[in-house]
Parts: C-alpha cells; structure tokens; sequence
C-alpha cells in the first residue's frame, strides 16, 4: 500500500533582494513542479492571520504531493535534476528554511 507524501517548505528570503531576485527565485520555484516525482505543487505566501498561534513570518511556503515517499526520497537525490537546479540556484537567496514531511493519515 502506498500512502501520499507531504512535503511543507517555508522560506525567509534574504530582505535586500531585489524584484529581479524575487522574480528568479518564484520561476526556480515553480520548475520544481517539472520534475517527474512531482504529484502537485502549490507555491503561497503567509495570510497574515493575526492569531497568536500563526506564523506569519516567512516569504514563501510551498506544498509538493507526491505518491509516496519513495518518490520524496528520488526528488531529493541528485537525480531529479528539476530540485536540484532550484537548490543551486536560489540557495543564496534565503536567510532560512523549514521544512516539515508528513505522511496522509
């Protein structure tokens, strides 16, 4: 049985980028979605809901499905090509990252 892959990533940009940073850094984001171990892809930005209980301090957020972990655990390999060009090209951008991987309950 496989069981969908969550995987929830939060960035802090640095806060000196310029537009033309920013805009480099949404279009390597969206490449992600290229890759073939990819399900769904949604990129967001924080609501700025003022509950105590809400983080609203990062940049971006994005969520990435994929079938199951193993195809997490391909994306994350130097094989997929679409993750790790976005790593080697926008890692300069971010001061922070989080990520939090779950499993479908």
């Amino acid at each position: 049985m496989t069981t969908e892959f969550y995987h929830i990533v939060h960035f802090w940009l640095k806060p000196d980028l310029n537009i033309e940073q920013r805009a480099q850094f949404l279009a390597s984001l969206s490449a992600i979605g290229k890759s073939e171990n990819v399900t769904t892809l949604r990129i967001g930005k924080p609501a700025n809901t003022p509950r105590e209980v809400v983080d609203n301090s990062y940049d971006y957020q994005i969520v990435v499905t994929f079938a199951d972990k193993d195809a997490h655990n391909h994306y994350q390999s130097p094989d997929d090509s679409a993750h790790q060009q976005f790593v080697d090209s926008c890692k300069e951008l971010w001061t922070k990252v989080l990520i939090y991987d779950s499993l479908e309950a």
